[in-house]
């Protein structure tokens, strides 16, 4: 086992960094910088082509009719999250400095992430149709829900967004796309199914792309002499308590709401995640150019966090799962469904 699995640290979050390492010395400027603006356009458009072309709706249909778990994931999702955000405004300035403090609102606001809420689910012995679902919905909702709680999270802040051109923006950019890629699936959903390495690396080429503008642009702007050390010392405890909270609220509500294991298990990694795929090229649509870099710092520690804390949390999951399953083939009895 390699130093990076035992230390449970994301490999592309690695390149990520690298990413922002290479585009604070080498910022695209002039020429080449709408040349890479046109390429991020066109990338953000692939990524969520992509992202339609893979949603399948016998998943969706499959774990649809569990509405009360659907409800918990929702309301943590764009409920929970946006409030536990408002909150932490008593952290500004202190703690966080404004700009940061609205790079944690954009975080509160987006959607949860897929791919890794069905993988964390399935290796923790959870009900994965379930998760498809909500997953896959919230990554869905959350492309008309979360530009509208951009627009009002940041207007209570005196922040200026305007919600109705940033919709415009995300339907035309993100949401076009999706479609036109989920209506495509019947012609191309082998091809994605033979080819899934080549479509994860369009997507991951897609977000390094985006990242890379944005920060060459924030760093022109003067990024690296608003955020220091401390500030992103900062962001990570900010980031560690914000998912501790959120993970403890969903178990126990899961829990008082009487879900068994399995649903709980749903309920606490689709509840507590926050999608980077979604969230950086959303970003790049919703926000000024020179502000989206320090705007995704947030995001991007929030996503190593939460990648670490449930790869923990779902091996201990996978024991206690374990030992239910063994407990009822000795009894002989059936777990009850809720």
């Amino acid at each position: 086992m390699s130093w990076l699995q035992r230390l449970r640290i994301d490999k592309f979050l690695l390149v990520l960094i690298s990413v922002v390492i290479i585009a604070s010395f080498f910022p695209c400027e002039g020429i080449y910088k709408v040349l890479f603006e046109h390429l991020t356009t066109i990338a953000i458009a692939l990524l969520f082509f992509m992202h339609g072309a893979k949603l399948s709706r016998e998943n969706i249909l499959a774990g649809i009719g569990h509405w009360r778990l659907h409800l918990v994931v929702f309301l943590s999702t764009f409920a929970l999250f946006p409030l536990l955000g408002l909150g932490m405004q008593w952290l500004v300035p202190g703690v966080l400095t404004p700009t940061l403090y609205l790079g944690f609102l954009y975080l509160c606001a987006l959607p949860a992430t897929v791919q890794s809420a069905i993988a964390y689910t399935s290796v923790a012995g959870g009900n994965i149709a379930a998760a498809i679902c909500s997953a896959s919905a919230s990554s869905i909702l959350g492309v008309f829900l979360s530009p509208i709680l951009v627009g009002l999270l940041m207007h209570t802040q005196g922040g200026s967004s305007d919600t109705l051109h940033a919709i415009g923006k995300i339907l035309l950019q993100l949401m076009v796309p999706f479609v036109v890629g989920h209506l495509c699936r019947p012609l191309i959903a082998a091809w994605v199914t033979r080819h899934k390495k080549i479509v994860n690396i369009t997507d991951r080429s897609s977000i390094l792309l985006v990242v890379y503008v944005a920060f060459s642009e924030a760093v022109v702007e003067g990024i690296w002499h608003q955020i220091d050390g401390w500030s992103l010392l900062a962001i990570l405890g900010c980031t560690i308590v914000l998912l501790a909270i959120v993970i403890l609220i969903n178990t126990y509500v899961a829990r008082w709401l009487g879900f068994n294991t399995q649903d709980e298990i749903t309920i606490v990694f689709c509840g507590s995640k926050k999608s980077l795929a979604n969230g950086i090229p959303m970003a790049n649509v919703l926000f000024p150019a020179a502000a989206v870099g320090a705007m995704v710092l947030p995001l991007m520690i929030f996503h190593q966090v939460q990648l670490m804390v449930c790869a923990v949390l779902a091996q201990r999951y996978a024991k206690k799962v374990a030992k239910e399953q063994a407990a009822l083939g000795t009894s002989g009895a059936k777990p009850e469904a809720k």
